[in-house]
């Protein structure tokens, strides 16, 4: 394959590589005062590679002598990706004028178009050092984003938190590619398949251990139990637009990267990394959900809720299936809607002077106070708890169905059953709205953007969501089987 057709396949990431670089420059020589039309131009090149999207970039297949996978599944996370990407830079200057007093740095939306690429080349992986070099780079421009308000304490203590065991998690990731490396005598996704199916003795000893350490490293990224200690702390101190940020598009590309390390390249293994991911999904559900119950603050309950979505999402991937695969997909594209919501919401707890308020008791009596806006957060944790009619329950219906097909019957039954303990702290806040003393009034809101994105997530999470299920399954599906 010549070399313009494959620099086509990569054309999202170049665009938001070289949009970055120069909007790097123009950040530099133009400082803070250019901040908001860098966050603008930020949002028009995740735009455009979104456009790039279509063409070879989704369905050119391997480029770059296998480096580079350019197919339907990575271009479903992709948009997902660029969409969460987008909405965190739109929310983000207000949030940085009222809470520091002084306008956004521009570095900030370059910060998110460099993790962004990174994402890309997650999910487009096709080889372990593809997978590595664009983990690093989403990592590293997150360990910044984490700590991003200097002067705050918490924000810094949350980027010195998720640089330090970021590091370790990557140094784990690092060794058991080296290990599946020195056993399989390739990197490329395909050939260790082929190593897998063919190893006996010490050599598949080898490769089995490689095995553990490489989905040990993605659980951290994932923050799947037992490595999301860092989530509680890094959600809280992180500035709220970096919080949902973290929320939604690290997870989506943490999540179709390990789908896609499950399925091609250890996909003869499955009978092997299915224990491992089964009981990361179980321990983040039930983990997830019991330490939510008595969380003070609004962001570590959201921290805690989104490890339980990462634990019912890991189901569909346990089935091994087309339709798991397609469930995992259709989870994360309504959980980072429901996420994204949650979040703008967060941006609304305000005090009268403007600043941040994060405990879930300023929230009593909100229906009184701020009806819209109580309705908005009401529907989102109906619909984060999994609750009919609302679209969050056809997410965990898409991946317990797929389990179930499976033959994995077990396993979707204790899901089931662990997602009423995660009903109890969402519907915990809709009782602090609506039927607890009114706390002190929040300022006023008196933005159009934020409003109308709550607006949209709420309807897009209500009943009308279902009326996407044609599209958004057949897509899902189409995605999915790319990886078989």
């Amino acid at each position: 394959m010549d070399y313009a057709a494959n620099l086509a396949m990569v054309l999202p990431e170049i665009v938001l590589s070289l949009g970055g670089l120069v909007l790097l420059m123009v950040s530099a020589w133009g400082g803070r005062s250019v901040s908001r039309g860098v966050s603008w131009v930020s949002v028009a090149v995740l735009m455009g590679a979104g456009i790039a999207l279509i063409g070879p970039a989704s369905a050119g297949g391997i480029a770059f002598d296998g480096l580079y996978n350019a197919d339907l599944f990575a271009a479903f996370a992709k948009v997902l990706i660029f969409f969460a990407a987008a909405v965190s830079i739109v929310i983000a200057p207000r949030f940085f004028a009222r809470t520091s007093g002084e306008d956004l740095r521009p570095e900030y939306p370059v910060l998110v178009l460099f993790s962004t690429a990174g994402m890309g080349m997650m999910v487009s992986a096709n080889d372990l050092l593809t997978l590595y070099v664009g983990l690093e780079l989403q990592s590293l421009s997150a360990y910044v984003l984490a700590s991003f308000m200097r002067r705050d304490v918490r924000s810094a203590e949350a980027g010195l938190k998720y640089f330090i065991l970021g590091s370790l998690a990557s140094g784990i990731l690092l060794y058991g590619i080296s290990l599946v490396y020195g056993f399989s005598g390739t990197t490329i996704f395909g050939d260790i398949a082929t190593a897998y199916a063919g190893a006996e003795g010490s050599t598949k000893i080898g490769l089995l251990f490689g095995l553990v350490f490489v989905f040990a490293g993605l659980a951290f990224k994932m923050s799947a139990v037992p490595f999301h200690m860092w989530t509680p702390d890094v959600y809280e101190g992180a500035p709220t637009p970096v919080t949902a940020f973290f929320a939604s598009a690290p997870k989506v590309a943490a999540l179709a990267l390990s789908v896609r390390v499950a399925i091609e390249a250890m996909g003869p293994a499955t009978g092997d990394w299915r224990q491992i991911v089964i009981f990361a999904a179980l321990a983040s559900i039930v983990l997830g959900a019991v330490a939510a119950i008595n969380q003070q603050n609004i962001k570590r309950l959201l921290a805690y809720s989104s490890i339980n979505n990462v634990g019912f999402a890991l189901i569909g991937l346990a089935a091994g299936t087309a339709e798991g695969v397609a469930g995992v997909l259709t989870y994360m594209t309504i959980y980072i809607v429901m996420t994204l919501g949650s979040f703008l919401v967060v941006l609304q707890m305000r005090d009268e002077h403007g600043q941040p308020v994060e405990t879930i008791a300023s929230l009593s009596g909100l229906s009184r106070r701020r009806p819209a806006l109580a309705a908005a957060l009401a529907i989102f944790m109906f619909s984060l708890a999994g609750i009919p009619p609302l679209f969050g329950f056809w997410a965990k219906f898409a991946v317990f169905e797929a389990a179930v097909k499976a033959d994995l019957v077990a396993l979707a039954a204790i899901g089931i059953a662990a997602s009423t303990i995660g009903a109890y702290y969402y519907l915990k806040i809709v009782k602090t709205m609506y039927f607890d003393a009114p706390a002190p009034a929040y300022g006023k809101s008196d933005s159009a953007l934020e409003g109308g994105l709550i607006a949209a997530a709420a309807l897009f999470v209500s009943p009308l969501g279902y009326l996407l299920i044609p599209v958004l399954g057949a897509w899902s599906l189409a995605a999915a089987r790319t990886l078989f």
